[in-house]
């Protein structure tokens, strides 16, 4: 089994809902692929962030008929480790993550690839979560591609 690294910044709403997603999109495409993710700074949701996901990840889901898999796991930290066991890693938004990727995981920073989907600061829930459903998709389509 491939797996894939979502990144965000605290592993609560961007970054789990495209897990979700992609989990959901490659079980029903037959690909041997799964993916996990995590966060570059955890620490920045510290304050804001209550429970283990988003309530925007979750309305996400609820709205497209995909049920999140029980239990929930809280946000984790990235750690070496999870590049090290990722064949492919994704981090949601380039300007906001690859500062982080850089101070903190720059023995891998050369394997991220970036999309540009903006957090609650930039975007509204459903426009942020519509772009990655469809960069999931298209991702998807890709890896479909290459079996």
């Amino acid at each position: 089994m491939r797996k894939l690294l979502f990144l965000c910044t605290a592993n609560y709403y961007r970054s789990r809902f495209a897990e979700i997603v992609f989990n959901k999109l490659a079980g029903e495409a037959g690909l041997d692929w799964v993916a996990f993710s995590r966060a570059v700074a955890i620490e920045r949701g510290e304050r804001w962030n209550v429970g283990p996901i988003s309530r925007h990840t979750r309305e996400a889901c609820q709205a497209r008929g995909i049920v999140i898999p029980e239990p929930i796991s809280f946000p984790q930290q990235a750690r070496d480790e999870d590049f090290a066991q990722a064949q492919r890693v994704v981090a949601l938004k380039e300007a906001e993550h690859r500062p982080y990727i850089e101070q903190r995981f720059a023995d891998w920073k050369d394997r991220v690839e970036y999309w540009h989907v903006h957090d609650l600061d930039g975007s509204g829930p459903e426009q942020a979560c519509g772009e990655i459903e469809r960069h999931v998709a298209d991702l998807v389509r890709e890896l479909a591609g290459g079996q």
